[in-house]
């Protein structure tokens, strides 16, 4: 708790608002982290993934209940640590996400089933958290706009889960999509937007627009922006209330500051390859390298937009390796 509250201490000496970001990774979790990976069903990767990532196996009841408390007290701990809010992850294919979509959601109980059911997990984290934290703290969800995969879910219940949490109450939703399959968020399916989005830079804008009819919170909107005309432009057009920026601040630190400054900014995101095919489909790989710079900052050092994708992702295997061996070993001596 100490290092969170030196953590908030120092964003309010900027007047920043900060909200942490609360998630369960559900199936999607390595190999090397965890011995069992838990889901709302025990649905398999595609064949390209399921390498790294294992089947899960089904949450009981209990334990989808345990869960939702857990996010509750994650969030007092935010709030008692000094921060301004939370928002719940509910989009790229982690738990809350995989409960939303029929994909990854084939249960029969009242968590699954009709779009209802499978809004229910949310709704129950979001009204958990609301319970353990005061009337002011900020309390926001990121949602995908589509799974951009066979049998995702679809526009019609999305719309429908957006509703729902607007009506119970939510202060901010970030609007995204995809997941580690298909990988929208890192820009992945951007050949098959239309023209007028692509011209207008940002990945999921048309479904903001679409979405801002039904709903009355505020709207972010994050993804592709590299353009102070184009974040102007979104902005402009009544979409979205916030604009997120993500990627070019992992390798640009001072954009923020160059941006409200009025320059003339331009972000080119390049694509992560390491040239060995495999690999290179995988969201995965654009996280772990951003992720590397992120870290880099954390401890002080300048971000390296030049470091070698393919040195990135061996120190992350090397790392899942190692971790799968010590997990072994200390299971041997529990046993």
């Amino acid at each position: 708790l100490e290092r969170l509250k030196e953590w908030a201490a120092v964003g309010k000496q900027y007047g920043m608002v900060q909200l942490i970001q609360l998630s369960h990774p559900g199936r999607q979790c390595p190999k090397g982290l965890n011995k069992e990976t838990v889901a709302p069903s025990a649905v398999p990767f595609s064949p390209a993934l399921a390498t790294m990532f294992g089947t899960p196996r089904a949450l009981t009841h209990e334990e989808i209940l345990d869960i939702i408390k857990r996010f509750a007290t994650a969030a007092r701990i935010c709030e008692k640590a000094g921060f301004e809010g939370v928002q719940l992850h509910g989009a790229h294919g982690y738990l809350i996400s995989q409960f939303l979509s029929p994909l990854t959601n084939k249960r029969t109980d009242q968590w699954g089933g009709s779009v209802e059911n499978r809004t229910r997990f949310l709704l129950e984290v979001y009204k958990a958290v609301r319970e353990a934290t005061s009337e002011n703290f900020i309390i926001s969800v990121k949602l995908n706009s589509a799974d951009f995969q066979r049998g995702g879910i679809s526009e019609e219940d999305v719309i429908s889960v957006f509703k729902a949490v607007d009506e119970a109450g939510i202060d901010l939703i970030e609007i995204s999509g995809g997941t580690y399959e298909a990988p929208a968020m890192a820009g992945a399916k951007a050949d098959k937007r239309k023209a007028s989005t692509i011209a207008r830079e940002a990945y999921f804008l048309d479904f903001a627009e679409k979405i801002r009819q039904h709903v009355k919170c505020k709207l972010m909107v994050t993804g592709g922006f590299r353009t102070v005309e184009g974040m102007n432009a979104a902005l402009a057009s009544g979409a979205c209330d916030f604009i997120g920026i993500a990627r070019p601040l992992a390798v640009e630190t001072d954009l923020t500051d160059r941006l409200i400054a009025g320059q003339d900014v331009r972000y080119a995101v390049k694509p992560i390859k390491t040239g060995l095919p495999f690999v290179d489909k995988m969201a995965i790989m654009e996280i772990i390298w951003y992720a590397a710079q992120f870290k880099a900052i954390g401890q002080g050092k300048k971000p390296n937009p030049k470091l070698s994708p393919l040195i990135v992702f061996l120190n992350y295997a090397k790392g899942n390796i190692k971790a799968v061996v010590q997990g072994r070993v200390n299971s041997r001596k529990s046993a």
